[in-house]
């Protein structure tokens, strides 16, 4: 297939879950993807697991260098961009009452300060005609215990998709919002559900879910792949939600 044939595209968080899902079927349309990532060996076991048009860069996106060091890595390789899709990020369940100043500043580091400046430094490559993605989530507008933090420094990313949308629309660059729901990732063990309570924890989120489940990454990423594609030319500005419809609840 060929629905991003020859297009170069950046995934940050694209060693697990939805982004390496996302990068995964970018390459199968023929993409040619760089993807980012904290630890070392997931980058490289990503980049393995993705195939020879995959390429790795490991680093933190709450660090403002390591977004530097992208742009100068698709500037030596590939001389542009055409699709950027901000999906780093993470989540820590607390009661409010409870969170602290280094958990408060860790998630609004990476899920917001990341992604602000990420787009920064790259927007400059960007082609003309080109997609940003911006991966946020459906607590930004649904009220969920212990997500207070979290769903504060989401929220933020609809409001800069909506004025970059409008910065960049001379560019004909369009800026679109991807708002996942429950999704069977690793994130779960990383919240604490261990996986003897993974049943009990999955038969919860799908009684809180119109469609009866979680989503599969691979569905969230075709989700990607539309904003990221030319079947989405007229659209900027959105929040696409992927949730099973579970806000309509």
């Amino acid at each position: 297939m060929d629905t991003l044939k020859n297009k170069v595209a950046v995934i940050t968080g694209g060693a697990s879950g939805i982004g390496l899902a996302s990068a995964k079927l970018f390459v199968e349309q023929g993409a040619n993807v760089i993807v980012t990532g904290r630890r070392p060996d997931a980058v490289k076991a990503a980049v393995a697991d993705i195939g020879p048009r995959a390429f790795g860069i490991v680093g933190d996106v709450a660090d403002p260098g390591h977004h530097e060091a992208v742009a100068d890595a698709v500037r030596e390789r590939f001389g542009g961009l055409d699709v950027y899709m901000a999906n780093a990020g993470i989540n820590t369940i607390t009661p409010s009452p409870l969170v602290s100043e280094d958990e408060y500043d860790a998630q609004f580091a990476v899920n917001t300060r990341g992604v602000f400046f990420g787009v920064q430094k790259v927007e400059p490559l960007l082609r003309d005609g080109g997609a940003i993605i911006l991966t946020g989530s459906i607590a930004a507008g649904k009220a969920l215990d212990g997500h207070a933090a979290y769903a504060g420094s989401k929220a933020a990313l609809g409001a800069f998709a909506r004025v970059w949308a409008i910065e960049l629309r001379e560019r004909r660059i369009r800026v679109n919002l991807l708002s996942p729901g429950p999704t069977d990732t690793a994130i779960l063990e990383k919240l604490g559900v261990p996986p003897e309570q993974r049943p009990a924890f999955e038969a919860g989120m799908a009684a809180r879910i119109p469609l009866g489940r979680m989503a599969r990454p691979d569905e969230t990423a075709k989700a990607a792949l539309f904003l990221a594609s030319d079947a989405s030319s007229f659209i900027t500005g959105i929040d696409l939600k992927v949730d099973g419809g579970m806000t309509l609840l």
